[in-house]
């Protein structure tokens, strides 16, 4: 019998400039088989509030730009994503300026190799806690948290950056952050603080 779903393996691009929409709820959608979820929300700049919690990433590989430029989001629920397979995360929550509230402690970034401006310009955020963050493997790093200038605190404290070739800007108009407020115990972090920043 014939089955949709094992034929959906891509819902990149599926809500791309739906700059209207207010609300989403997928939590009927059934993506066991989709390995690419890329710009799946990007440039949704009216959206308010988006149902995730069913959403099944078990196989995904591709999250750039999921919610890029989502401008009007304030809370993103992300809490039942496995991202155990994903490779690219680059530009993920960029231009999320609205974003005040955001938990990634679940997620599973062991096999990511690309977190370019993965942060960069959620200028609403606070506070972020990326201590679960397995970053063994990242080569990619470049303007990470870029423009976030509402930062206060951030937890990196296991981030390591020995693969990373391009952290260029990585705390580039963080003007909020003060050095005493980073948890890192990569030195090379406290290095790019310090490049981005002259007082």
């Amino acid at each position: 019998k014939y089955s949709f779903k094992k034929y959906l393996t891509k819902t990149n691009h599926m809500f791309h400039g739906c700059s209207s929409l207010i609300n989403i709820n997928l939590s009927n959608f059934n993506t066991e088989y989709v390995t690419n979820m890329s710009e799946m929300f990007l440039g949704c700049h009216s959206l308010i509030n988006i149902e995730l919690s069913n959403l099944n990433t078990e196989n995904v590989t591709n999250m750039e730009c999921m919610f890029c430029n989502c401008l009007s989001l304030k809370n993103l629920n992300l809490s039942n994503f496995r991202t155990q397979d994903v490779i690219i995360m680059n530009s993920m929550f960029d231009g999320c300026s609205s974003l005040i509230n955001l938990d990634l402690s679940n997620f599973n970034t062991e096999s990511v190799t690309e977190m370019i401006c993965m942060f960069h310009k959620c200028s609403s955020l606070k506070s972020i806690n990326l201590s679960n963050f397995n970053t063994g493997k990242v080569i990619g790093m470049r303007e990470m948290f870029a423009g976030c200038s509402s930062l206060e605190n951030i937890n990196l404290s296991n981030f390591k950056t020995e693969e990373v070739f391009d952290m260029c800007g990585f705390f580039a108009g963080c003007s909020s952050l003060k050095i005493d407020n980073i948890i890192s115990h990569d030195m090379r972090i406290f290095l790019m603080f310090k490049r981005c920043h002259f007082h």
